[in-house]
């Protein structure tokens, strides 16, 4: 059973969303507002929180950027806008995940379950015990046990979405993982498009001091998937201190 908050204004909604996540079964709390959301979450522990954007008080964005100066919960968005640009920076804003409004009890549940057992470490980051030992490529050092991240003996402030696609993807050096794989393992969604994953990726390379057209570690390999490795000056120093 998992501790759901959801944030929604409409009452008729809310109570739909209610009834259908304590049948799961799950705990679950409500409000109305964004600034009651904030109040919530500072005063008890949730496991995922479904975001409305139409709220009456501050917008779902703002309520998303406030939220996440305070806790790294997994936000879903329930939102009836469909523009791409949107989404894009609610992605980057922080939200784990979207649903477009009108939506399913059954898409609900599978992102809601998708988002749990992310939080829960059964995602990209390796739930192995022979994936659990640090990872070192190049000047990146992941300690995936401590999800912790270093590049060049300085911390990343990731996300756990960043830390799990990093991880994932550092734990196969050299190796071109297909899109799908990652939709699959990362994300623990079966089903898809490229943009979350685009999105991520572009955030990642941001704060690793990169650019799509000047990659430094992160690789995509057109029409295929995507490749970490070490940059080339350091594999021939690395080749060179053991010929």
């Amino acid at each position: 059973m998992a501790s759901v908050l959801v944030v929604e204004d409409d009452p008729f909604v809310r109570s739909a969303l209610i009834r259908h996540l304590a049948e799961a079964p799950h705990a679950v709390r409500s409000v109305g507002t964004a600034l009651e959301a904030l109040r919530e979450v500072t005063s008890n522990s949730f496991d995922v929180v479904i975001l409305d954007l139409g709220l009456p008080d501050l917008d779902g964005s703002q309520a998303l950027k406030m939220l996440r100066g305070i806790t790294d919960v997994p936000v879903i968005i329930a939102t009836a806008r469909d523009d791409e640009a949107e989404i894009v920076r609610l992605l980057n804003g922080g939200a784990d995940d979207y649903l477009t409004k009108p939506f399913s009890v059954e898409q609900l549940s599978a992102r809601v379950a998708a988002v749990l057992r992310r939080g829960r470490g059964h995602g990209g980051a390796g739930p192995h015990d022979d994936e659990a030992a640090p990872v070192q490529v190049g000047g990146l050092a992941i300690d995936v046990q401590r999800r912790k991240a270093e590049l060049d003996g300085s911390p990343l402030e990731l996300t756990r979405r960043e830390f799990d696609l990093l991880s994932y993807l550092a734990q196969r050096p050299g190796i071109v993982v297909p899109r799908k794989v990652l939709l699959s393992e990362v994300w623990q969604q079966t089903y898809g498009d490229d943009q979350t994953i685009d999105v991520h990726l572009s955030w990642l390379r941001r704060k690793l001091g990169e650019k799509a057209s000047s990659p430094r570690y992160l690789h995509t390999v057109r029409g295929v998937g995507v490749k970490l490795q070490a940059p080339r000056d350091e594999m021939e120093q690395l080749v060179a201190r053991h010929a």
